[in-house]
């Protein structure tokens, strides 16, 4: 074969594509099941994983059919397998943050755990009902300058509801009552315990560890309408995907050094890293302490690089049949299909 070398291995009629010319140079693995999801998006319903790491902890939420209860699992090392550790955290990633569970107690209930196969279950997002997501704008450089805007010499923070989070594979309604809809790529912090008046030295003694987040955003409501206020723009159902996993912090050497990107259709549309941050995940876990206490399962999104479609010339909005794939480098993969509103 060419630089794309695929193995197809088949098991009760699945199958996983290994791709090992995936962007950042280390393997991606594809699982493809038959499984439906809510707002299902992708027919094929691929599981995007990295592999960068040497060592897997990297947790996912999941069911295992239809009407079953939401469960709690560690993917295997190549993501074929997910280990169920629900048992005590009530199949919830918060309630395992907020019990104080080390890593080496997690790895000891590893052992005994049962393993479900990652292609016969329907991925959730990795974090579910967080009591805060907060955003931060204008916090690439390339995405200031694409605006003509100065480069800011203080965080732009604000917020989404937690309704708005869907998972990994989930799909992105077209709400009717815009027609300017977007996409941001963005890497997503969860926080790994509470945290007040913390200092920048060890603000990242904070974070329980990182996923892939998509910061969709209706541009009409967030700009023009409801007075110029993000939250509506911002906090419409659906306009959250998170996923595929929650990698631990352990297995990110440098969290800002990460290649970051974002196709439509197949088309690269954002490409960047997260070395182009303005203010350093230390930096914005800092500022926010400060007055608003960060509690354990709270997400962070930490703002896009360059490249949304609202300014582009002309403008690009997504579309009903639009599949979006946000990708960061050791993290993962997700991939939102927009539908159409009913």
């Amino acid at each position: 074969m060419s630089a794309l070398t695929r193995i197809l291995l088949r098991r009760s009629g699945r199958s996983a594509i290994i791709d090992s010319s995936s962007t950042y140079n280390s393997p991606t693995y594809h699982f493809a099941t038959d499984n439906k999801q809510s707002h299902s998006t992708i027919d094929s319903g691929r599981r995007y994983f990295s592999k960068s790491a040497p060592s897997s902890m990297k947790f996912v939420q999941f069911k295992t059919g239809s009407g079953s209860n939401q469960r709690l699992g560690v993917l295997s090392e190549d993501g074929s397998k997910i280990s169920d550790i629900s048992e005590g955290f009530a199949g919830d990633l918060i309630q395992l943050i907020k019990s104080g569970t080390s890593l080496d107690a997690v790895k000891t209930k590893l052992s005994g755990a049962k393993q479900v196969a990652a292609g016969d279950v329907t991925l959730l997002s990795p974090v579910t009902n967080p009591q805060k997501i907060l955003c931060v704008g204008l916090n690439y450089r390339g995405h200031c300058e694409e605006q003509n805007k100065p480069i800011p010499k203080e965080p732009m923070f604000f917020s989404k509801y937690a309704s708005t989070i869907v998972g990994p594979f989930d799909g992105v309604v077209a709400h009717k009552i815009t027609d300017q809809i977007d996409w941001e790529v963005e890497l997503a912090v969860v926080i790994g315990k509470e945290a007040k008046h913390v200092s920048k030295a060890n603000a990242l003694d904070y974070v329980f560890g990182y996923t892939v987040a998509q910061d969709i955003s209706a541009r009409d409501w967030q700009k023009t309408r409801n007075g110029g206020q993000f939250l509506i723009g911002k906090s419409m159902d659906t306009f959250c995907p998170l996923g595929p996993a929650v990698v631990h912090k352990s297995l990110i050497k440098d969290p800002h050094n990460l290649v970051i990107k974002c196709d439509v259709n197949g088309v690269e549309k954002q490409k960047g890293s997260t070395s182009e941050l303005v203010f350093r995940i230390d930096d914005i876990i800092e500022r926010v302490t400060q007055s608003i206490t960060l509690l354990p399962g709270d997400v962070i999104l930490t703002g896009t690089p360059a490249g949304v479609g609202m300014h582009r010339s002309p403008p690009e909005f997504l579309k009903p049949g639009d599949v979006i794939d946000s990708e960061i480098e050791s993290i993962g993969k997700i991939q939102n299909k927009v539908l159409a509103d009913q």
